[in-house]
């Protein structure tokens, strides 16, 4: 007799979200970080102004992406909120409309017109809001937007990617702070490039090479303008 398989399907699109935040937060941590301390390391300055200015441009870059990233989540926040409200009061003044909105929507997703009428009467029946915010509006309690989690997380990620090059500017000597911290950085980057393509099913190699060309090329230009500015006032 012919086994059962079990077909499980992992699908990834679910973390999409928290891992761009992740990624873009670290990748920010250590290109900026990095650009900034090398500037400062190419204008031939002391090192402890190499470090303050590191672990400024650590706090800054942080915060900074703190309050944008909780502005712009709280703007989401409202807007769902006033959707809901909306949809609350639509529901109240004129459910039939509303079940023949949600039966054309089940229509249009290829249900046919006597099942769609089914469904929509199911739904309307247990809980009306959730199924029009869900199947009209695309909105689900997993993917509410959260103003507070989403600025923790960005200056977390954006903390831990500066950190790296932060800490390779410390321990190296002066004259190896820009090959060190340049080198450090690019891996570190790789490393994230390579973990965010895994996690997301996206090719690997692509993905690596992107930030490392996109990072080598903010490091490079910042450390030459601070290279020609320690010339002009040297």
């Amino acid at each position: 007799m012919p086994r059962t398989m079990r077909h499980a399907e992992g699908h990834r699109t679910g973390s999409l979200g928290w891992l761009r935040a992740a990624v873009l937060g670290a990748n920010d941590g250590i290109v900026s970080t990095a650009s900034l301390l090398m500037g400062v390391a190419a204008s031939n300055v002391e090192p402890k102004a190499v470090l303050l200015t590191g672990v400024a441009g650590l706090v800054a870059g942080a915060m900074s992406m703190a309050a944008g990233e909780y502005v712009s989540v709280s703007s989401q926040a409202d807007t769902e909120h006033a959707e809901i409200e909306r949809e609350k009061h639509e529901l109240a003044t004129d459910s039939a409309g509303e079940h023949r909105e949600l039966e054309g929507i089940y229509v249009k997703r290829g249900l046919t017109h006597e099942l769609a009428k089914q469904v929509a009467e199911q739904m309307m029946k247990t809980n009306a809001l959730d199924a029009h915010l869900r199947d009209e509006l695309g909105l689900t309690e997993e993917a509410a937007a959260r103003p507070i989690q989403a600025a923790l997380a960005s200056a977390a990620a954006f903390s831990v990617g500066a950190l790296v090059p932060l800490i390779v500017a410390v321990v190296t000597p002066r004259s190896f702070t820009l090959v060190g911290v340049g080198g450090a950085s690019l891996l570190a980057l790789s490393v994230a490039g390579a973990l965010s393509a895994r996690a997301g099913g996206a090719k690997v190699v692509k993905a690596v090479l992107r930030v490392t060309f996109w990072g080598a090329l903010a490091m490079a230009f910042t450390a030459g303008v601070g290279a020609l500015f320690g010339v002009a006032v040297g």
